[in-house]
């Protein structure tokens, strides 16, 4: 078994649909094992896409998360990782192939309502700045 880590975006929460895309990652034997709603503040935002900051659309994307709610959770099953990024899709929804949450429910590139860890490393990282473990119950 395997985790990874899961961000519904602010554009999903403001158009209710956290359900239907809960609801995908279960269909694909997924299992959520936490899950929190969150307001990110600037200060968190900016640490979580540190890695971004020097992008041009950093200060677009810290406003976008942080421009309404959003859902955190721990995601787990085999090959956890993997398996959740296939889910969601492409970036671009797109790109994205038919079924997966991003052609589903994006809106566009930013507005594509779910991020999902890209490794390992990444995945403890996340879960790590969002959760302690005794949130963790799977």
């Amino acid at each position: 078994m395997q985790r990874t880590f899961s961000i519904i975006k602010p554009d999903a929460t403001k158009r209710n649909i956290t359900g239907s895309i809960n609801k995908i990652i279960e269909e694909n034997n997924l299992r959520i094992v936490a899950q929190k709603r969150i307001q990110l503040t600037n200060e968190q935002a900016e640490n979580f896409y540190d890695i971004h900051k020097d992008k041009p659309f950093f200060k677009d994307l810290i406003e976008y998360m942080t421009s309404g709610p959003v859902v955190v959770q721990v995601i787990q099953g085999d090959n956890a990782i993997t398996k959740y990024r296939e889910v969601m899709g492409a970036t671009n929804p797109d790109n994205a192939k038919e079924g997966t949450i991003r052609k589903i429910h994006a809106l566009n590139v930013q507005e594509n309502s779910v991020h999902g860890s890209d490794s390992e490393v990444n995945a403890v990282k996340e879960i790590d700045f969002f959760f302690n473990l005794n949130e963790i119950v799977g």
